[in-house]
């Protein structure tokens, strides 16, 4: 038995235990963003989220203004300011994902460290 198994076993209590015991093997978007939402950065997660639907009104808002837009500089102040909404809706929905990426790249490596501790005791290696 390496050091390194005895640190894996040992940081694996009952409550990571349960935790792991309670996903699903297969999680939807939307139960992947609740996660992001109620999450250690829970708080942020909700902030972005409403800030993401609140940009989204407002981009649908600027290009309805660009494309009735009549003078020149009328266009050209509503279409930068639609690509300006359009390239932050971008970075909003980026970390969000960035986030749900994140929660379920952490969620397998938790599961990971049970299956060794388990294969650890089922060969009798227990310390």
């Amino acid at each position: 038995m390496t050091p390194i198994d005895d640190r894996i076993r040992t940081a694996l209590d009952e409550d990571d235990k349960a935790f792991l015991a309670s996903l699903d093997h297969e999680r939807g978007m939307f139960t992947q963003m609740g996660d992001v939402l109620a999450g250690p950065l829970g708080g942020w997660s909700k902030l972005i989220f409403a800030s993401a639907v609140v940009m989204g009104f407002a981009l649908v808002y600027c290009g309805w203004r660009f494309f009735s837009a009549s003078g020149s500089e009328d266009i050209l102040w509503w279409g930068l300011v639609t690509l300006g909404a359009l390239i932050m809706q971008g970075f909003i929905k980026e970390w969000f994902y960035s986030r749900m990426n994140l929660l379920s790249t952490l969620r397998e490596l938790k599961r990971l460290q049970l299956q060794v501790a388990l294969l650890a005791e089922t060969n009798g290696h227990r310390a």
